[in-house]
């Protein structure tokens, strides 16, 4: 068998092909030519009498003489009795020095079993990192734990120091699992130690709070923008689900005809769903079409990130701001809103709901108007999407909101 050159190697990345094609140099190395995409160095080698393979490196970065002299150097750890792969995964974890390390390891785990890994991201990102991210692991102690759930708590983030602490239970049991911790430094803590025991969420404005509320995210527009108005208005009137409107792309809109078409990839149930608009909901997409400049995003980000459209605190905390409270400030707001008690984002979805029970809207077409599988054997059965109850429903329902608002 001839071995490769360095010319032929050109010349076979060159001529490509349909599909894979493999081509040996000897001693197990392998030029890798894919039907689409950067050709790479393969290494075929047998550990306790299994056929393994390990990717070397891409060509582009890897020349022939160092692919071989890998190879070669991998091959002479087979003889030894070592796996090279085994090798590299124990290389790679020595390289887990801090809670950061740890967690980008982790990461891909939540990619491959979450339907939302950028959710656990986010907190990690925002409320988990900045305080023990650095710390070596051979240095974190319970102790920081502690201030971490501590310090999200007093913000005033019960629920956010709650997923804290869940998270990071996962995060240093998968340090265990790589053997990189002896024990776990957040097992010891129950939710009482972080944001307490979350009640029953079953908070509903009265639709004087609901006027209450609209009056002063107007008066105070400078804090309370009208795309944070116009969205909340929007939560009331449809029942939507705050990400499904925060990432909402106008391709998904049908303003001629009045409906928008949710597409499944981004629907809590997996399953499309079309929402019929009543006509001041219309005057409002419309509003923000102009206010978005041409953006893809009905709310498009305000701000320079890595994200596009509307982040997914940006609405609670303009809330929260209204009511005397923003978080890493020094100095507090006024609370505005008086003795109503606080609610939040999802309270308005629930408020939808109330309103639409109200107003004498049958229960499963308010729960289909909410996007919420119907229960039991009518859920398995009927399959009627309730298209036309609902646009009537949702009509009615934005003439009382639009009084009110």
């Amino acid at each position: 068998m001839a071995k490769l050159t360095v010319k032929k190697v050109e010349a076979l990345i060159k001529a490509g092909g349909d599909k894979t094609k493999r081509h040996a140099d000897g001693e197990g190395l392998y030029l890798v030519v894919p039907a689409s995409g950067t050709a790479s160095w393969m290494l075929r080698f047998t550990s306790n009498k299994k056929r393994r393979e390990m990717t070397l490196g891409k060509v582009k970065d890897l020349t022939l003489a160092n692919a071989r002299a890998d190879a070669a150097t991998k091959m002479k750890q087979v003889r030894e009795g070592f796996d090279p792969l085994l090798q590299r995964k124990r290389a790679e974890q020595e390289s887990i020095k801090t809670v950061n390390d740890l967690f980008e390891d982790w990461y891909p785990t939540l990619v491959k079993r979450l339907k939302h890994p950028n959710i656990p991201k986010r907190v990690y990102t925002k409320d988990i990192a900045p305080h023990i991210g650095e710390i070596p692991l051979d240095k974190i102690t319970a102790r920081d734990i502690r201030t971490t759930i501590t310090a999200i708590n007093d913000s005033g983030r019960p629920t956010i120091a709650n997923d804290a602490l869940g998270h990071c239970k996962q995060l240093f049991n998968h340090g265990i699992k790589l053997d990189l911790l002896q024990g776990n430094p957040a097992s010891a803590f129950t939710v009482k130690d972080a944001g307490g025991i979350e009640q029953s969420k079953d908070r509903a404005l009265s639709e004087d709070e609901l006027t209450a509320f609209f009056r002063m995210a107007r008066e105070n527009s400078t804090s309370f923008s009208r795309d944070n108005y116009l969205a909340c208005a929007l939560l009331v009137c449809l029942g939507v689900r705050k990400s499904e409107l925060c990432e909402a792309k106008w391709e998904e809109f049908d303003l001629k005809e009045g409906f928008w078409h949710l597409p499944k990839e981004r629907s809590k149930t997996n399953v499309g769903f079309t929402i019929p608009l009543a006509p001041e909901v219309l005057k409002w997409l419309e509003e923000l079409k102009i206010r978005g400049f041409g953006s893809e995003f009905v709310f498009p980000s305000r701000r320079t990130s890595k994200r596009p459209h509307m982040g997914p605190d940006t609405l609670n905390r303009a809330i929260t701001k209204l009511f005397g409270h923003e978080a890493g400030k020094k100095k507090q707001p006024p609370n505005l809103m008086g003795d109503i008690p606080h609610f939040t984002v999802h309270d308005l979805r629930r408020t939808c709901r109330t309103l639409l029970a109200k107003q004498g809207t049958p229960g499963h077409v308010a729960e289909r108007c909410l996007n919420h599988k119907l229960k039991g054997v009518e859920g398995i059965y009927d399959q009627y999407d309730y298209l036309e109850e609902r646009r009537d429903a949702l009509a009615a329902l934005v003439i009382t909101v639009h009084k009110l608002i």
